[in-house]
């Protein structure tokens, strides 16, 4: 059975992204690291965000 596929000489962006090589490039494009979720009531109580 023929089954039929795509082949790229380069591999997808999308697939494997290229990594910042240098943490404070990331953080000069992105800036500070966030939270997975939104800080709840208390948290935001306790640090006077």
């Amino acid at each position: 059975m023929f089954t039929p596929s795509y082949r790229s000489s380069s591999p997808d962006r999308w697939t494997m992204p290229r990594p910042f090589s240098d943490a404070s490039q990331r953080y000069a494009k992105f800036g500070a690291l966030q939270p997975m979720e939104a800080p709840g009531f208390w948290e935001r109580l306790i640090r006077g965000a």
